[in-house]
């Protein structure tokens, strides 16, 4: 499957990711209609993840094994549980991925193992995801970055070493084209725990890879934001409805916001244009608004101009306001009608 790689780099509008993960809430039925939701909502991608729980923890309920954080949205659950009730079932991939493609989407995955590149290499995905919670996870990395496809990577929890492992480590072993994703890993993530500004900072460290945004925050706000600071790469979780419920709703986008994060993004890189002063060739046209000097009252030859018979007004075709001091007190060199705009040559 080709994969125009331009898409995940800053020449073009911000790359949308919607993330299904758990929330087709395990019906098939569902997914497909969050993909198609997806589609409809103008996102550029639909992303899913490669897992069983089996190959992901230990089906044990000792205290090591449970999630007892208080804030947590799946507190109470053994991570076994946690997991076997978000996973999507291997074989539904590829009528996800069948969809997607009929519907115009990327369609990719996150794999949490090796044996989950194997199975995604078999269904030709265009690209990978590595998520937060894998990115120490080298051999994976290295297992993905072999096949030569795409990465993206988040990269929540990581130290500045840790991210300088992973780059190198990908780019090592066959990676040439990297995303890294600023991530809050926690879920939900509050706005001033994001740290957006790190962005800037992870494209200046790491100049050959593109930087981007997975976000768990509620609304689009930082992502809109993210994108005025670099990133080029956007992820939110994805359902049909949050009152659905699902292990990952809470903190997900339902298709009008997810429209609404298509269209904000792309005017937000639309409005970063280039550095520039004056008027643009747009403007040029609104010069005639700005305000110059024009005779307010008719003034005879030889008559001093003065403030009752000069005044700084709209429109902008008389001399400009910074001359005043100048004009103040010189006689007219000729007679002049109210409504006629002062010109330089009309003081000598």
């Amino acid at each position: 499957m080709n994969f125009d790689t331009s898409l995940l780099h800053n020449t073009t509008k911000p790359f949308i990711i919607a993330e299904m993960s758990g929330n087709h809430n395990q019906s098939l039925e569902r997914a497909l209609e969050i993909v198609e939701a997806a589609a409809k909502s103008g996102a550029h991608a639909i992303k899913i993840q490669t897992y069983t729980a089996d190959t992901l923890t230990l089906n044990v309920e000792t205290k090591d094994f449970m999630i007892q954080d208080n804030e947590s949205l799946w507190k109470g659950k053994s991570l076994y549980e946690l997991y076997n009730e978000a996973y999507t079932p291997w074989e539904w991939h590829k009528p996800i991925f069948d969809r997607a493609k009929e519907l115009g989407l990327i369609a990719f995955s996150t794999p949490f193992d090796e044996t989950a590149v194997d199975f995604l290499e078999e269904l030709d995905v265009p690209l990978y995801k590595i998520a937060s919670f894998e990115n120490n996870h080298l051999p994976l990395i290295k297992k993905v970055a072999s096949t030569g496809k795409p990465m993206i990577i988040s990269t929540g929890m990581a130290t500045l070493a840790e991210l300088d492992e992973l780059v190198r480590t990908a780019k090592e072993a066959g990676c040439k084209d990297l995303v890294l994703l600023k991530c809050t890993s926690t879920y939900p993530a509050t706005p001033e725990n994001s740290n957006i500004l790190t962005i800037p900072h992870m494209k200046q460290l790491f100049e050959d890879v593109q930087v981007g945004l997975s976000d768990h925050t509620l609304g689009i706000g930082v992502a809109v934001a993210s994108v005025a600071l670099g990133a080029t790469v956007i992820e939110k979780h994805f359902t049909l409805s949050r009152a659905d419920g699902g292990v990952d709703a809470a903190f997900s986008l339902e298709p009008t916001e997810m429209k609404a994060l298509v269209e904000e993004t792309e005017r937000a890189w639309l409005a970063l244009g280039k550095v520039t002063y004056g008027p643009t060739e747009k403007e040029k046209a609104s010069l005639k608004f700005r305000r110059s000097k024009y005779v307010s009252k008719d003034i005879k030859k030889d008559e001093k101009f003065c403030k009752e018979n000069i005044k700084i007004i709209r429109p902008g075709y008389g001399l400009e306001p910074k001359y005043w001091d100048e004009v103040i007190g010189k006689r007219a060199v000729r007679d002049f009608k109210a409504g006629t705009p002062l010109k330089l040559s009309d003081l000598f």
